[in-house]
């Protein structure tokens, strides 16, 4: 399983001539509906024998491959680096032993469009966080979602079926609401006790907290809620996982409310939203930075033990205008729906090797420049690479219903999925 950069005078067919692919089948894996694709489109290749190329080196192969160019070599015992000729076949090494655990949110719609996306997606899928389940300062749950279909769907197809607890309000995640429960022990346990009646009532397998903008000073005490959840559930035989920023110091005034070493040692799994560098209301720029994934990695593995965490993956970008003013909002595209829009506009895609991350710009017809940064195989691979390397539990992603075709194929070129 490769990947293939769109060169100019590239099509779907000359590209899957050359691989002996066909075009239906690239149309398919990565999710296309039209077939005006872009230099600097990545497309992937389902195929472990790969077809050298004009130019290509090993360590070239190896990176479109996703693997080292040690892999790369053990697979080919008698192939010779400097001995590299045209139409030469190469064998892509399978490394989907590793077994992962996934988890990825679904924002919960209606009875049957939820059957059949579960289904879809259960294959790829070790939990799914249904979304989400709000509370009040007193600690009572005050929404209900028709979820049952999708709670019975997941099961009935080997996924364990989490619900999401926010502390989300009608202004966004809310600080002060979390500090109002976590600071009154009467509140506090009764979100709990409502929480434990919400799983077992709906059948659920367990919880994810999505508490965001934790306050500094509440930092104990979330951590200490996080532990009376814990005891209240696991008994159960519930499972207790959360969403956490991703962190990379613990000097970071609007993170310090979130303690990794004692979450860690609480949760079942910690799932980090390793995404936002660059988000709605900043400048243009890369969304999940290969930089910022591995620095935050590395902070988590140095205090929660690797086996409990999930990288948490976007499946999605921004789309600004430019020139950039601060007080703009941009638009969040879905990864398929940014590339969907770069062969409309027939926009060059470009790569930044340093972010590993894919961008592009376009010209809308008021007249306004865009610029896109957003997720393709070649970043989401390598990412996946970390988690491969870091030796993590597994991934995750935000959030489902975007959907990224390559995405389940991917999956299976570096993991085994879980089932619990």
């Amino acid at each position: 399983m490769f990947s293939h950069t769109v060169q100019p005078g590239d099509s779907l067919f000359s590209i899957g001539r050359r691989y002996d692919y066909s075009v239906e089948d690239l149309r398919i894996v990565n999710g296309l509906t039209a077939s005006n694709i872009v230099p600097g489109q990545a497309l992937l290749i389902p195929l472990y024998t790969y077809t050298v190329q004009p130019g290509d080196t090993l360590t070239a192969i190896a990176r479109r491959a996703f693997v080292t160019l040690e892999q790369l070599q053990a697979a080919n015992p008698h192939l010779q680096p400097n001995a590299l000729r045209p139409g030469m076949k190469i064998t892509i090494p399978n490394i989907s032993w590793y077994q992962a655990t996934t988890l990825g949110y679904y924002v919960v719609r209606e009875p049957s469009a939820d059957r059949t996306m579960i289904r879809n997606f259960a294959p790829y899928s070790s939990y799914i966080t249904l979304f989400e389940y709000h509370f009040a300062p007193n600690g009572d749950v005050v929404n209900e979602l028709d979820d049952v279909a999708a709670v019975r769907e997941a099961w009935r197809n080997r996924v364990t079926p989490l619900v999401a607890i926010t502390n989300l309000t009608t202004q966004g995640f809310s600080p002060i609401l979390a500090s109002r429960v976590l600071n009154n022990p009467e509140a506090r346990t009764n979100l709990i006790e409502n929480i434990f009646y919400l799983v077992s009532r709906k059948g659920y397998g367990g919880v994810n907290i999505d508490f965001e903008q934790i306050r500094g000073e509440d930092r104990d005490l979330f951590t200490g809620f996080l532990r009376q959840l814990r005891d209240r559930l696991k008994p159960a035989g519930y499972v207790v996982t959360i969403a956490v920023p991703a962190k990379t110091s613990e000097n970071i005034p609007w993170l310090q409310g979130y303690d990794y070493g004692g979450i860690g040692a609480v949760v079942d799994y910690m799932f980090i939203m390793a995404y936002d560098w660059h988000h709605l209301a900043s400048e243009p720029g890369p969304v999940a930075p290969i930089g910022g994934v591995r620095a935050a990695l590395q902070f988590a593995v140095e205090r929660v033990p690797r086996q409990k965490i999930l990288l948490g993956l976007p499946l999605y970008g921004y789309d600004w205008v430019i020139p950039y003013r601060p007080g703009t909002i941009a638009k969040a595209r879905s990864n398929q729906e940014a590339i969907r829009t770069a062969m409309r506009y027939q926009s060059f895609v470009q790569y930044s090797l340093a972010d590993e991350s894919p961008f592009f710009q376009y010209t809308d017809e008021l007249g306004n420049v865009h610029e896109v940064w957003f997720e393709d195989i070649r970043s989401m691979g390598q990412k996946m690479k970390l988690a491969w390397q870091f030796q993590l539990a597994g991934v995750g992603a935000w959030q489902l219903t975007l959907r990224f075709a390559p995405g389940s194929w991917l999956l299976r070129k570096f993991f085994t999925i879980r089932k619990v």
